[in-house]
């Protein structure tokens, strides 16, 4: 009788048969199937849906690397397409329910979980830092943490009278999204209890800011591009200082963007 670990290998030995290109079109395919499928009921509804997207995301994640993948690889390289899954799931369900926003939507799913993936997928084979190829992976990973922490904001930012899903919902997404960030710098296979520390520091501050402005009169969109600002300055700072590229230059122009953002945040309050 085959055990269940000489299923998984006989299933693996077949799969990378499979071209991974092809792997990859064809998880991003079934996806978005998947949250088309998904988009056709409200949201009391399609919650309970949602736990199977999350883990045939990390299944398809998995079906499109499959190889290399050891210790911290299996949560770092699978955490940004199981995040970006959740977020655009819960962001669609801000607009109206219908084809018109419907079909945009799934288009830019596919297209950003198709570059998430594949950005794992370069961390996965081991690129060196000085190639492009590896700057530029770093460099759209972070974008798309941008906008997934953009997408969980004005999220919480819509449930106005629970201010602590904003306390505990930022903190921990911010939490996991900033470790994933920081150990793409090394991608170190042993837990570093350093990324740790700088993760727990950015989501503390993250989550105290977010129920501080949960009781500031901000519109949701506002109260979520401060809050990721927020996010991406502080990550960046953190990410050149461990990858030891902390100048003066750099301080001076996160600090700036963060400047220009919470002047017009706090031009855009009404108190009426």
């Amino acid at each position: 009788m085959i055990s269940a670990k000489g299923i998984v290998k006989l299933w693996e030995k077949r799969a990378l048969k499979i071209e991974k290109r092809i792997r990859l079109v064809v998880s991003v395919i079934l996806l978005s199937a998947l949250m088309l499928f998904a988009s056709f009921f409200n949201l009391n509804k399609a919650v309970y849906y949602l736990p199977f997207i999350l883990l045939l995301t990390y299944f398809f994640t998995y079906f499109s690397l499959l190889e290399g993948i050891k210790k911290m690889s299996w949560y770092g390289l699978f955490l940004m397409p199981v995040v970006t899954s959740l977020s655009f799931f819960l962001f669609y369900y801000l607009f109206p329910v219908r084809w018109l926003t419907r079909l945009p939507f799934l288009i830019i799913y596919g297209i950003s979980l198709y570059a998430v993936i594949l950005c794992s997928n370069i961390f996965n084979v081991g690129v060196e830092k000085s190639l492009g190829l590896y700057r530029a992976a770093f460099s759209i990973n972070f974008f798309f943490q941008t906008v997934v922490i953009f997408f969980a904001f004005i999220f919480m930012a819509s449930l106005k009278q629970f201010f602590w899903i904003n306390f505990f919902g930022g903190g921990v997404i911010s939490f996991f999204l900033s470790w994933q960030l920081f150990w793409t710098i090394k991608l170190d296979k042993q837990l570093d209890k350093g990324l740790l520390g700088y993760s727990a520091l950015i989501s503390l501050i993250l989550a105290e800011l977010a129920l501080f402005c949960s009781f500031i009169p901000f519109q949701s969109s506002t109260f979520a591009i401060f809050l990721t600002c927020i996010y991406y300055s502080l990550t960046g700072l953190i990410y050149n200082l461990i990858d030891q590229k902390l100048f003066k230059e750099t301080i001076r122009e996160y600090l700036l963007v963060l400047v220009f953002v919470f002047i017009i945040s706090c031009l855009s309050i009404s108190w009426r």
